[in-house]
């Protein structure tokens, strides 16, 4: 795994790479100023209280919140427009460490943007989910410490499962892709992990879905080509 996020660093530079990676991060800041400011606007736009000191506790509330639901949604909303880009993203790695390949079918439009839709139904509603249970454990000082591992396991597992789905269905049916993901799934939710941890650091958040997908076409390449292969 260290080998295929290395690789998929060292490309960043990769002037196919580069134009992908600027639309991805003026994508991504759209997207974290959209969330911050419908969050920002639904929590703070009516009054609550009469009493100013009240309000301005509430406001304080308001704006912590506000920095919590960002940093839960941003990755769902940066992920989402992944298959966007992927087709390209995957060709240039493809085209720099596998030449021997040959030229990708790619997928239908429709059916990676029905991958992204189940993907963010799913991401959105699982983080509602772990969100309400964190506001639970509020009360339970001892569970602190695993709230993160919470949020980075759910969202690293959904990662990793949406990231393979995309890149393999480029080059194996449906069928041969569920049996590869079971075979290498504990890896794969090493690498989807991975990645929710790069997309809740700031700055790196911004580059980190085509850091994922390049690194994702490494993982698949290892696996497909591994002993134990698919015929």
């Amino acid at each position: 795994m260290l080998t295929a996020f290395s690789r998929a660093l060292g490309q960043l530079t990769d002037p196919r790479i580069l134009r992908i990676l600027g639309a991805c991060v003026l994508l991504s800041i759209a997207c974290f100023v959209a969330s911050w400011t419908g969050i920002a606007w639904l929590l703070t736009s009516t009054r609550l209280a009469e009493w100013d000191l009240l309000e301005t506790m509430l406001d304080v509330l308001g704006g912590l919140a506000t920095l919590v639901l960002t940093w839960f949604l941003f990755p769902v909303v940066t992920c989402a427009f992944v298959a966007l880009f992927l087709d390209r993203i995957a060709a240039a790695v493809e085209a720099k460490y596998y030449p021997d390949l040959p030229r990708s079918p790619g997928i239908p439009w429709w059916q990676g943007l029905l991958c992204s839709l189940r993907f963010l139904g799913l991401v959105l509603v699982l983080n509602a989910l772990l969100l309400l249970l964190m506001m639970l454990l509020l009360f339970v000082p001892p569970a602190y410490p695993f709230v993160p591992f919470g949020y980075y396991a759910v969202n690293g597992f959904l990662l990793g499962r949406e990231y393979f789905d995309l890149i393999a269905l480029r080059r194996l049916d449906p069928g041969a892709a569920r049996v590869l993901r079971s075979r290498h799934a504990g890896e794969l939710f090493a690498t989807g992990a991975v990645g929710a941890i790069l997309l809740t650091v700031p700055f790196v958040n911004f580059v980190a879905p085509v850091l994922v997908t390049a690194a994702m076409v490494h993982r698949f390449e290892a696996w497909r080509r591994a002993p134990d292969r698919l015929t």
